[in-house]
């Protein structure tokens, strides 16, 4: 039996999580074994169908992780709405207390957009020049730390450096940029399980 099992909505996201549960020392859990595997039916797929996918590997799996955008599950309720009606379908199939849904909200992207060094070199940027280009186009106002339409930033940001997208950049940057200073609710909350679930050995 392997420790988790982690269904997500895309390449994209498949992509990050390899990188960081590769990344034990700095989630400050034991080392575990995992496959991810992203749904056909993308953000709308995992939401309406997760407990149905994830049927098939009770009893392969120590744990399950479920993982989608709020925005493209084709729902407009709030994303801890949408995490508790895929929970109660997970835990009526056979994962209660096993289990575990994320909603990233609004997408991925928000996830990308620290003030790193490492995440401007991923995009073919100088950090400050990354950031002074985010404020000129908008994207980013002077109380924030994060751009407003992440996504948008991020594909406005590759194309200006000539850069194609693709899911690689997000493992690159998973693996390199620190977690210490990410504020997202949505990865503390995905910290909080995985050091819950799998905690350092004495």
């Amino acid at each position: 039996m392997k420790d988790l099992f982690v269904l997500v909505a895309d390449k994209n996201m498949e992509f990050a999580l390899q990188g960081i549960l590769q990344r034990t020392e700095s989630l400050c859990i034991k080392n575990i074994s995992f496959d991810i595997k992203s749904h056909i039916g993308h953000d709308s797929g995992v939401y309406k169908s997760a407990h149905d996918f994830l049927r098939l590997f009770l009893g392969k799996y120590s744990y399950a992780l479920v993982m989608f955008d709020r925005e493209g599950c084709g729902c407009v309720d709030a994303s801890w709405q949408l995490a508790g009606h895929v929970q109660n379908n997970l835990d009526r199939s056979g994962w209660q207390g096993k289990s575990k849904v994320i909603v990233i909200d609004p997408e991925l992207e928000i996830w990308i957009w620290s003030n790193s060094p490492h995440v401007a070199a991923c995009l073919g940027w100088e950090n400050s020049e990354l950031r002074d280009w985010l404020r000129s186009k908008g994207y980013l106002q002077p109380s924030e730390d994060k751009p407003q339409h992440s996504k948008d930033a991020f594909i406005d940001a590759l194309r200006n450096k000539g850069k194609q997208k693709s899911s690689s950049l997000f493992s690159k940057i998973a693996e390199r940029v620190s977690f210490e200073h990410c504020t997202d609710s949505a990865f503390r909350d995905l910290k909080i399980t995985l050091q819950t679930w799998f905690p350092i050995e004495e």
